[in-house]
Protein backbone atom coordinates (compact mmCIF):
# COMPACT_ATOMS: atom_id res chain seq x y z
CA UNK A 1 0.00 0.00 0.00
CA UNK A 2 0.95 3.24 -0.78
CA UNK A 3 1.89 6.27 1.63
CA UNK A 4 -1.41 7.54 4.02
CA UNK A 5 -1.80 11.47 2.63
CA UNK A 6 -1.16 13.68 5.85
CA UNK A 7 -4.44 14.84 7.38
CA UNK A 8 -5.88 18.37 6.97
CA UNK A 9 -4.86 19.50 10.62
CA UNK A 10 -1.24 18.18 9.91
CA UNK A 11 -1.54 19.95 6.04
CA UNK A 12 -2.32 23.13 7.97
CA UNK A 13 0.37 23.02 10.99
CA UNK A 14 3.14 21.78 8.83
CA UNK A 15 3.27 18.09 10.31
CA UNK A 16 3.38 14.93 8.15
CA UNK A 17 5.39 13.97 5.19
CA UNK A 18 8.48 16.06 4.83
CA UNK A 19 7.22 16.63 1.33
CA UNK A 20 4.38 18.67 2.65
CA UNK A 21 5.52 22.69 2.71
CA UNK A 22 4.59 24.41 5.88
CA UNK A 23 3.03 27.44 5.28
CA UNK A 24 2.12 30.52 7.39
CA UNK A 25 -0.36 30.38 9.83
CA UNK A 26 -1.20 33.53 8.92
CA UNK A 27 -1.86 32.44 5.11
CA UNK A 28 -3.05 28.69 6.23
CA UNK A 29 -5.77 30.03 8.68
CA UNK A 30 -8.93 31.96 8.20
CA UNK A 31 -9.24 34.92 10.86
CA UNK A 32 -5.27 35.06 11.52
CA UNK A 33 -4.61 38.81 11.08
CA UNK A 34 -0.68 38.40 12.91
CA UNK A 35 1.53 35.96 14.02
CA UNK A 36 4.61 37.87 16.08
CA UNK A 37 7.36 36.04 18.41
CA UNK A 38 9.23 38.36 20.39
CA UNK A 39 12.63 37.41 22.29
CA UNK A 40 14.37 40.19 24.88
CA UNK A 41 11.35 42.37 23.78
CA UNK A 42 12.34 42.36 20.26
CA UNK A 43 10.54 41.02 17.06
CA UNK A 44 11.62 37.99 15.13
CA UNK A 45 10.76 35.84 12.34
CA UNK A 46 8.63 33.95 13.25
CA UNK A 47 7.07 31.62 10.39
CA UNK A 48 4.60 28.95 11.35
CA UNK A 49 2.72 28.66 13.98
CA UNK A 50 4.65 25.49 15.46
CA UNK A 51 8.09 27.22 14.74
CA UNK A 52 7.20 29.59 16.12
CA UNK A 53 6.09 28.52 19.32
CA UNK A 54 9.33 26.51 19.12
CA UNK A 55 11.53 29.40 19.03
CA UNK A 56 9.68 31.48 21.98
CA UNK A 57 9.96 27.99 24.73
CA UNK A 58 13.76 27.98 23.57
CA UNK A 59 13.97 31.70 24.85
CA UNK A 60 13.89 32.63 28.65
CA UNK A 61 11.85 35.62 27.77
CA UNK A 62 10.39 34.76 24.12
CA UNK A 63 6.99 34.53 23.49
CA UNK A 64 4.45 34.89 20.39
CA UNK A 65 1.46 36.78 19.68
CA UNK A 66 -0.92 34.82 18.18
CA UNK A 67 -4.21 37.70 16.55
CA UNK A 68 -7.42 35.86 15.53
CA UNK A 69 -10.43 38.11 14.39
CA UNK A 70 -13.56 36.31 14.08
CA UNK A 71 -11.79 33.08 14.09
CA UNK A 72 -13.92 29.53 13.06
CA UNK A 73 -14.49 26.88 14.94
CA UNK A 74 -11.90 24.88 12.93
CA UNK A 75 -9.04 27.73 13.13
CA UNK A 76 -9.75 27.36 16.60
CA UNK A 77 -9.73 23.58 17.14
CA UNK A 78 -5.87 23.59 15.13
CA UNK A 79 -4.75 26.85 17.35
CA UNK A 80 -5.78 25.34 20.68
CA UNK A 81 -3.57 21.80 19.61
CA UNK A 82 -1.10 23.55 19.07
CA UNK A 83 -1.03 25.89 22.28
CA UNK A 84 -2.86 22.67 24.59
CA UNK A 85 -5.90 24.75 24.99
CA UNK A 86 -9.08 23.59 26.63
CA UNK A 87 -11.53 22.13 24.26
CA UNK A 88 -14.29 24.49 25.71
CA UNK A 89 -12.20 27.11 25.80
CA UNK A 90 -11.43 26.75 22.13
CA UNK A 91 -15.04 26.22 20.82
CA UNK A 92 -15.91 29.29 22.98
CA UNK A 93 -12.88 31.79 21.54
CA UNK A 94 -15.03 31.09 18.22
CA UNK A 95 -18.27 32.52 19.37
CA UNK A 96 -18.83 36.13 20.22
CA UNK A 97 -21.15 37.83 22.87
CA UNK A 98 -18.77 37.01 25.51
CA UNK A 99 -18.97 38.62 29.28
CA UNK A 100 -16.45 40.25 30.48
CA UNK A 101 -14.35 38.55 33.34
CA UNK A 102 -10.98 36.45 34.08
CA UNK A 103 -10.85 33.13 34.21
CA UNK A 104 -8.02 30.94 35.16
CA UNK A 105 -7.64 27.68 33.62
CA UNK A 106 -4.72 25.35 35.01
CA UNK A 107 -1.31 28.00 34.02
CA UNK A 108 -3.81 29.84 31.50
CA UNK A 109 -5.18 32.76 32.06
CA UNK A 110 -7.96 34.17 30.20
CA UNK A 111 -9.18 38.08 30.06
CA UNK A 112 -12.47 38.55 28.29
CA UNK A 113 -12.86 42.46 27.30
CA UNK A 114 -16.10 44.17 25.88
CA UNK A 115 -14.74 46.81 23.00
CA UNK A 116 -16.68 49.82 22.97
CA UNK A 117 -16.92 52.38 20.11
CA UNK A 118 -18.78 55.80 19.81
CA UNK A 119 -20.96 55.72 16.40
CA UNK A 120 -21.17 59.25 14.77
CA UNK A 121 -24.55 60.52 14.23
CA UNK A 122 -26.67 63.80 13.00
CA UNK A 123 -29.30 63.49 15.63
CA UNK A 124 -30.55 61.23 17.88
CA UNK A 125 -33.72 59.44 16.47
CA UNK A 126 -35.55 56.38 17.97
CA UNK A 127 -33.41 53.82 16.41
CA UNK A 128 -29.71 55.91 16.37
CA UNK A 129 -26.71 53.41 17.30
CA UNK A 130 -24.66 55.41 19.92
CA UNK A 131 -22.34 52.64 20.74
CA UNK A 132 -21.63 49.53 19.34
CA UNK A 133 -19.26 46.96 20.91
CA UNK A 134 -17.44 43.81 20.45
CA UNK A 135 -15.10 41.25 22.00
CA UNK A 136 -11.23 40.50 22.65
CA UNK A 137 -10.50 37.15 24.32
CA UNK A 138 -7.09 37.59 25.56
CA UNK A 139 -5.47 34.23 26.15
CA UNK A 140 -2.16 34.23 27.99
CA UNK A 141 -0.17 30.94 28.67
CA UNK A 142 3.16 29.69 29.01
CA UNK A 143 5.19 31.64 26.14
CA UNK A 144 1.95 32.81 24.22
CA UNK A 145 -0.96 34.87 24.22
CA UNK A 146 -3.94 34.84 21.98
CA UNK A 147 -6.26 37.74 21.46
CA UNK A 148 -9.86 36.02 19.82
CA UNK A 149 -11.54 39.37 18.41
CA UNK A 150 -15.05 39.97 17.71
CA UNK A 151 -16.81 42.78 16.08
CA UNK A 152 -15.77 45.61 14.22
CA UNK A 153 -13.95 48.85 16.57
CA UNK A 154 -11.60 46.27 17.91
CA UNK A 155 -8.60 46.34 15.51
CA UNK A 156 -4.77 45.83 17.28
CA UNK A 157 -2.36 47.14 14.42
CA UNK A 158 -2.06 50.65 15.56
CA UNK A 159 -1.49 49.30 19.38
CA UNK A 160 0.70 46.33 17.93
CA UNK A 161 2.75 48.86 15.99
CA UNK A 162 3.00 51.30 19.19
CA UNK A 163 3.65 48.17 21.88
CA UNK A 164 6.79 47.72 19.25
CA UNK A 165 8.58 51.02 19.52
CA UNK A 166 9.29 49.71 23.19
CA UNK A 167 11.64 47.01 23.92
CA UNK A 168 11.38 47.35 27.53
CA UNK A 169 7.52 46.82 27.63
CA UNK A 170 7.38 43.48 25.70
CA UNK A 171 10.40 42.23 27.23
CA UNK A 172 8.07 41.68 30.73
CA UNK A 173 6.33 39.11 29.00
CA UNK A 174 3.00 37.91 27.43
CA UNK A 175 1.35 39.69 30.33
CA UNK A 176 2.74 43.05 28.78
CA UNK A 177 0.34 42.61 25.74
CA UNK A 178 -3.14 41.67 27.83
CA UNK A 179 -1.94 45.09 29.77
CA UNK A 180 -1.43 46.92 26.60
CA UNK A 181 -4.95 46.00 25.55
CA UNK A 182 -6.66 46.21 29.09
CA UNK A 183 -5.13 49.80 29.36
CA UNK A 184 -5.93 50.98 25.27
CA UNK A 185 -9.49 49.67 25.67
CA UNK A 186 -9.93 50.79 28.86
CA UNK A 187 -8.83 54.88 27.48
CA UNK A 188 -11.18 53.87 24.78
CA UNK A 189 -14.20 53.20 27.47
CA UNK A 190 -13.36 56.64 28.73
CA UNK A 191 -13.03 58.33 24.91
CA UNK A 192 -17.01 57.10 24.58
CA UNK A 193 -18.13 58.15 27.90
CA UNK A 194 -16.71 61.73 26.91
CA UNK A 195 -19.10 61.78 24.04
CA UNK A 196 -22.46 60.37 25.23
CA UNK A 197 -21.95 62.75 27.76
CA UNK A 198 -22.16 64.95 24.94
CA UNK A 199 -24.88 63.30 24.05
CA UNK A 200 -26.67 63.20 27.01
CA UNK A 201 -26.30 67.07 27.53
CA UNK A 202 -28.58 67.56 24.40
CA UNK A 203 -31.03 65.01 25.41
CA UNK A 204 -31.52 67.14 28.86
CA UNK A 205 -31.80 70.26 26.87
CA UNK A 206 -34.23 69.12 24.71
CA UNK A 207 -36.37 67.68 27.26
CA UNK A 208 -36.97 70.61 28.90
CA UNK A 209 -36.93 72.88 26.27
CA UNK A 210 -40.41 75.10 25.96
CA UNK A 211 -40.64 74.90 21.79
CA UNK A 212 -38.71 71.51 21.19
CA UNK A 213 -39.60 68.15 23.37
CA UNK A 214 -37.65 64.83 22.73
CA UNK A 215 -40.40 61.71 22.12
CA UNK A 216 -39.96 59.40 24.93
CA UNK A 217 -38.95 56.87 22.23
CA UNK A 218 -35.52 58.52 21.52
CA UNK A 219 -34.67 58.85 25.58
CA UNK A 220 -35.56 55.17 25.18
CA UNK A 221 -33.60 54.36 22.53
CA UNK A 222 -30.39 56.19 23.72
CA UNK A 223 -31.17 54.67 27.56
CA UNK A 224 -30.86 51.06 25.85
CA UNK A 225 -27.78 52.22 24.38
CA UNK A 226 -26.43 53.15 27.79
CA UNK A 227 -27.37 49.85 29.43
CA UNK A 228 -25.16 47.92 26.54
CA UNK A 229 -22.34 50.14 27.27
CA UNK A 230 -22.54 49.58 30.78
CA UNK A 231 -22.59 45.86 30.19
CA UNK A 232 -19.42 46.32 28.46
CA UNK A 233 -17.67 48.12 31.05
CA UNK A 234 -18.94 47.48 34.93
CA UNK A 235 -18.84 43.55 35.09
CA UNK A 236 -15.15 43.84 34.30
CA UNK A 237 -14.41 45.60 37.39
CA UNK A 238 -14.64 42.99 40.11
CA UNK A 239 -12.36 40.68 38.46
CA UNK A 240 -9.79 43.15 37.10
CA UNK A 241 -9.58 44.08 40.93
CA UNK A 242 -9.47 40.20 41.61
CA UNK A 243 -6.76 39.37 39.06
CA UNK A 244 -5.03 42.63 40.79
CA UNK A 245 -5.16 40.92 44.25
CA UNK A 246 -4.65 37.23 43.71
CA UNK A 247 -1.80 37.87 40.68
CA UNK A 248 -1.02 34.49 38.94
CA UNK A 249 2.80 33.75 40.00
CA UNK A 250 3.36 34.35 35.96
CA UNK A 251 2.05 38.00 36.16
CA UNK A 252 5.41 40.21 36.79
CA UNK A 253 5.13 42.18 39.55
CA UNK A 254 5.92 45.53 37.73
CA UNK A 255 3.01 45.07 35.13
CA UNK A 256 0.54 44.33 38.80
CA UNK A 257 1.08 47.83 39.50
CA UNK A 258 0.21 49.05 35.72
CA UNK A 259 -2.72 47.01 35.99
CA UNK A 260 -4.17 48.68 39.06
CA UNK A 261 -3.60 52.09 37.32
CA UNK A 262 -5.66 50.09 34.44
CA UNK A 263 -8.45 49.24 37.55
CA UNK A 264 -8.62 52.89 38.84
CA UNK A 265 -9.40 54.46 35.55
CA UNK A 266 -11.94 51.73 35.14
CA UNK A 267 -13.51 52.77 37.88
CA UNK A 268 -13.92 55.92 36.66
CA UNK A 269 -15.07 54.82 34.04
CA UNK A 270 -17.77 52.49 35.38
CA UNK A 271 -18.77 55.46 37.84
CA UNK A 272 -19.39 57.74 34.64
CA UNK A 273 -21.78 55.30 33.11
CA UNK A 274 -23.40 54.75 35.48
CA UNK A 275 -24.79 57.88 36.74
CA UNK A 276 -25.54 58.48 32.82
CA UNK A 277 -27.87 55.42 33.77
CA UNK A 278 -29.26 57.14 36.50
CA UNK A 279 -29.67 60.64 34.73
CA UNK A 280 -31.87 58.98 31.80
CA UNK A 281 -34.22 57.55 34.60
CA UNK A 282 -34.39 60.76 35.72
CA UNK A 283 -34.85 62.09 32.52
CA UNK A 284 -37.19 59.52 31.54
CA UNK A 285 -39.29 60.04 34.27
CA UNK A 286 -38.96 63.75 33.77
CA UNK A 287 -40.47 63.13 30.19
CA UNK A 288 -42.99 60.73 31.46
CA UNK A 289 -44.68 63.31 33.83
CA UNK A 290 -44.07 66.09 31.13
CA UNK A 291 -46.55 64.05 28.93
CA UNK A 292 -49.16 63.44 31.78
CA UNK A 293 -49.36 67.21 32.50
CA UNK A 294 -49.18 67.92 28.79
CA UNK A 295 -52.26 65.54 28.62
CA UNK A 296 -54.56 67.19 31.60
CA UNK A 297 -53.66 70.63 29.53
CA UNK A 298 -55.07 69.47 26.79
CA UNK A 299 -58.22 67.71 29.02
CA UNK A 300 -58.68 71.14 30.86
CA UNK A 301 -58.60 72.75 27.60
CA UNK A 302 -61.00 70.57 26.16
CA UNK A 303 -63.31 70.58 29.12
CA UNK A 304 -63.42 74.95 28.78
CA UNK A 305 -64.77 75.05 25.61
CA UNK A 306 -67.23 71.85 26.00
CA UNK A 307 -68.60 74.36 28.87
CA UNK A 308 -68.54 77.17 26.68
CA UNK A 309 -70.17 75.84 23.89
CA UNK A 310 -72.73 73.94 26.49
CA UNK A 311 -73.64 77.89 26.95
CA UNK A 312 -74.68 78.54 23.57
CA UNK A 313 -76.72 75.02 23.35
CA UNK A 314 -78.70 75.86 27.03
CA UNK A 315 -79.52 79.38 25.05
CA UNK A 316 -80.56 78.45 21.56
CA UNK A 317 -82.22 75.43 23.44
CA UNK A 318 -84.49 77.44 25.53
CA UNK A 319 -85.66 79.92 22.60
CA UNK A 320 -85.95 77.53 20.19
CA UNK A 321 -88.47 76.10 22.56
CA UNK A 322 -91.83 76.71 20.29
CA UNK A 323 -94.19 77.50 23.21
CA UNK A 324 -96.59 80.26 22.66
CA UNK A 325 -96.59 82.18 25.83
CA UNK A 326 -92.16 82.30 26.19
CA UNK A 327 -91.16 85.93 26.87
CA UNK A 328 -89.54 88.11 23.93
CA UNK A 329 -90.86 85.22 21.78
CA UNK A 330 -93.06 87.42 19.55
CA UNK A 331 -90.34 90.26 20.16
CA UNK A 332 -89.11 91.74 16.92
CA UNK A 333 -85.97 91.81 18.08
CA UNK A 334 -85.51 88.76 20.28
CA UNK A 335 -83.61 86.73 18.23
CA UNK A 336 -80.66 89.46 18.47
CA UNK A 337 -80.72 89.34 22.09
CA UNK A 338 -80.21 86.00 21.62
CA UNK A 339 -77.42 86.09 19.92
CA UNK A 340 -75.63 88.95 21.85
CA UNK A 341 -76.39 86.83 25.02
CA UNK A 342 -74.41 83.73 23.49
CA UNK A 343 -72.40 86.10 22.40
CA UNK A 344 -71.92 87.96 25.80
CA UNK A 345 -71.80 84.60 27.81
CA UNK A 346 -69.06 82.67 25.48
CA UNK A 347 -66.25 86.02 25.72
CA UNK A 348 -66.76 86.10 29.92
CA UNK A 349 -66.57 82.36 29.98
CA UNK A 350 -63.27 82.70 27.91
CA UNK A 351 -61.94 85.64 29.32
CA UNK A 352 -62.24 83.49 32.84
CA UNK A 353 -60.70 80.17 32.04
CA UNK A 354 -57.92 82.09 29.85
CA UNK A 355 -57.47 83.68 33.57
CA UNK A 356 -57.37 80.76 35.60
CA UNK A 357 -55.07 78.97 32.79
CA UNK A 358 -57.54 76.52 31.30
CA UNK A 359 -57.09 78.12 27.68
Amino acid sequence: MGARPPSMISRILGLGEAAAPRQPTSVALPGVTELALYVAGRRQPAGDLSRALTLARRSRDGFIWLDLHQPTAETMATVGLQLDLPDLLAASAAQGGHRPGVERFGQLTVVTLRTARYVTHAELTPTSEVVDTGAVLIMVGDHFVVTARHGAGNALAALRADVEQSPSRLALGPWSIAHEICSDLTNQYLRVAAQVDLDLEHVEETTFHRERRLDVAQVYQIKREIVEFRRAVVPLVAPLRSLIEQSPADLPERLREYFMDVSGRLGRAADQITSFDELLNSVLQARLAQVTVEQNHDMRRIAAWAAIAATQTFIAGIYGMNFEHIPELSWRYGYYLALLSMATVGVVMYRLFRRSGWL
